[in-house]
C-alpha cells in the first residue's frame, strides 16, 4: 500500500476520518476494515470500480448508514452512529449522485431549501452566484429544464451556502460531457482552497485526479492504496482492470 508523505503545505490531523469501518446490508458485509482520512482543506478522491464500496463509504462518512465496526472522527470528535441531519448541523454536506435537486421548482426556490438551515437568502444567493453566474442567469427558471451541468452546480450552490465543514460529492461527473467536468471540479479545487475538506467519490478517476490532493483506491470494500494521484497510478490500473 502507498502511503502519502505530506510534502509543503500538507495537513497531517483529518477533518473526517474513519477506522477500520466495516459496512453490511443485511447479513452481507460490503466493507471490510475501512481507513480513510480526508486532511482539512483537501481534496481526497475516492476511486475504484463500479460496486467497489465507494457510495457505501460515503453513506457511513455522512450518517445515513450506522458502521457495524470501526469508527467515524470530525475534527477529532467520535460521530460513530450520529445521524445524518446532526453531522449536517455540524458541517458535513452531502451532493448526491443524481444531483439532488427539486427539478419542478424555480432556481430560486431551490436555493431557498437551503435557508430552512438559519442561512440568510440573501448570503445563500450571493454565494451561488458569485460561483456559478449561469444560476444568476437563470433564477427563475423551473430547475428541471436546466441543464445536467447547471443541476449539478445548482445542487452544489444549495450544499455550499451552509458554508460546510465537510463536503461529500457522490460521482460529480455522472452524465455530464467532459468539458462541464473540467469546469466543475475546477470549482471544487476553489472550494478546497477556501478551506472546506472535499471527499470524491468517483468512477471515472482520470475525471477527478488533476485536483485531487490525495487518491484512495478501493476495491472490494478495502482501501488498496493512498497516496498523491501520481503515486496511486500502479494500484488504479490494477483494480480497473481486475488484477
Amino acid at each position: 500500500m502507498t502511503s502519502p508523505q505530506g510534502g509543503p503545505g500538507a495537513v497531517t490531523r483529518p477533518l473526517l476520518e474513519l477506522r477500520g469501518v466495516t459496512a453490511a446490508y443485511g447479513g452481507i458485509e460490503v466493507l471490510h476494515g475501512v481507513d480513510l482520512a480526508v486532511p482539512q482543506g483537501s481534496v481526497v478522491a475516492l476511486l475504484g470500480p463500479n460496486g467497489a464500496g465507494k457510495t457505501t463509504t460515503l453513506s457511513v462518512a455522512c450518517g445515513l448508514m450506522s458502521p457495524t465496526a470501526g469508527k467515524v472522527f470530525m475534527a477529532d470528535a467520535d460521530v460513530t452512529g450520529v445521524r445524518a441531519e446532526e453531522l449536517a448541523r455540524r458541517g458535513v454536506v452531502t451532493i448526491p449522485e443524481g444531483k439532488g435537486i427539486f427539478p419542478n421548482l424555480t432556481v430560486k426556490e431551490n436555493l431557498l431549501m437551503a435557508t430552512y438551515g438559519g442561512v440568510d437568502m440573501a448570503h445563500v444567493e450571493e454565494v451561488a452566484y458569485s460561483r456559478f453566474t449561469r444560476l444568476g442567469e437563470r433564477r427563475s427558471q423551473v430547475a428541471g429544464t436546466l441543464s445536467g451541468g447547471e443541476q449539478q452546480m445548482l445542487a452544489m450552490a444549495r450544499g455550499l451556502a451552509v458554508d460546510p465543514a465537510v463536503l461529500l460529492l457522490d460521482e460529480l461527473s455522472m452524465g455530464l460531457a467532459p468539458l462541464v467536468v473540467e469546469e466543475l471540479y475546477g470549482i471544487v479545487a476553489q472550494i478546497a482552497r477556501t478551506g472546506t475538506s472535499i471527499l470524491v467519490v468517483e468512477q471515472f478517476a482520470r475525471t477527478v485526479l488533476g485536483v485531487a490532493d490525495l487518491a484512495a483506491v478501493m476495491v472490494n470494500g478495502r482501501i488498496r492504496a493512498v497516496g498523491r494521484p501520481d503515486e496511486i497510478e500502479s494500484d488504479l490500473s490494477a483494480a480497473y482492470l481486475g488484477v
